[in-house]
């Protein structure tokens, strides 16, 4: 079976990829030599286009699970670099020659070494080099390597590019069927002591949803201890294994999850999103958000404003006061366009 031509790309994918390979694009990069970390390809292989600008740290986002999920754009970038950092050199070199990319000089970047790294990557991209960061899985810095280094090279003015990717977090949120217009993300919560605790009713007093990671053995005790500070009825969603062959979706109660997780070992990557905490209303009188409704509509306000204003003003449900302001202009009073 034939691939695509190019008259099935986007040309902006088209024009992208251009960019990437630049005016050097056949060049070939220099055997590693940085340490026991580099990985270097067979001499003489290229690997593929460089970008055409100056130096730059490209974070680049990689499969969560289904190596389908890598896309062109980040083929691009892996291909153009002039060195790739990544958690576990062996486990990206797979994801590379997956890819068809070899040659590409790997350098190891992760939670203990972090720091150590930070002025050698500053000195490449300083220099004029391409340097790309992967994690494992997913997007660098979101409970991976990388936030202080993007920090650093930031604060050294030098410039710092995304491809994005793949993402646990988001993936997770919007198939859970809670609220996605407001989120927050906790990442893995403290194992134990007073810190666990105050984390914990945080997230039960949280009015967005929430989303955090789990691993699979502390699930079944993190679930439990949610239901204990949230309330046994407030919604969560459990996602697991996301992208692959078993991926699976739990969506019920915090105390439904908790049983549902102690009745069985739960393996794989997890992710768990909880429903924000309820807001109670304030108890308002109609008289009061009638004065004001009738003060801006006086004024000129429109009514879409009006309610709008009122309802924050007086922190109460947005359709109350809409009922309330069609009761004004059904009875005559003051009325502003919609």
């Amino acid at each position: 079976m034939t691939g695509p031509g190019e008259d099935d790309l986007d040309l902006d994918v088209l024009e992208e990829l251009e960019a990437w390979a630049g005016d050097d694009g056949g060049e070939e990069d220099e055997a590693a030599t940085d340490g026991d970390d580099d990985i270097g390809g067979a001499p003489g292989t290229s690997p593929g286009p460089r970008p055409s600008s100056g130096g730059a740290l490209v974070l680049v986002g990689t499969p969560i699970g289904n190596l389908g999920d890598l896309s062109p754009r980040a083929v691009a970038a892996l291909s153009g670099a002039d060195v790739v950092y990544c958690e576990d050199t062996r486990h990206s070199r797979k994801l590379l020659t997956h890819s068809g990319i070899v040659g590409a000089s790997l350098r190891s970047l992760h939670e203990h070494n972090e720091t150590d790294r930070i002025d050698e990557v500053i000195a490449r991209v300083g220099g004029g080099a391409t340097v790309v960061l992967v994690s494992d899985a997913g997007m660098p810095g979101v409970s991976d390597p990388g936030s202080r280094l993007v920090a650093a090279v930031a604060a050294a003015g030098l410039t710092v590019s995304v491809v994005p990717g793949p993402s646990a977090v988001l993936a997770a949120l919007v198939t859970s069927g809670l609220p996605t217009d407001r989120f927050c993300f906790e990442g893995f919560l403290p194992r134990s002591g007073r810190e666990r605790k105050e984390r914990l009713a945080a997230v039960a007093a949280e009015p967005r949803t929430t989303v955090l990671f789990e691993a699979p053995g502390r699930l079944a005790a993190t679930l439990g201890d949610l239901a204990a500070v949230a309330g046994t009825d407030r919604p969560v969603a459990v996602a697991r294994e996301l992208t692959k062959l078993h991926e699976e979706l739990w969506r019920g109660t915090a105390g439904e999850a908790a049983a549902w997780a102690g009745a069985a070992p739960v393996r794989g990557e997890v992710v768990v999103v909880v429903g924000g905490s309820p807001t109670e209303e304030v108890e308002v009188a109609d008289d009061a958000l009638l004065a004001a409704l009738g003060l801006r509509l006086a004024g000129g306000e429109r009514t879409r404003g009006a309610v709008d204003a009122v309802a924050a003003e007086f922190g109460v449900g947005r359709r109350r006061v809409y009922q309330l302001a069609l009761s004004v202009r059904d009875a005559g009073g003051p009325s502003g366009s919609t």
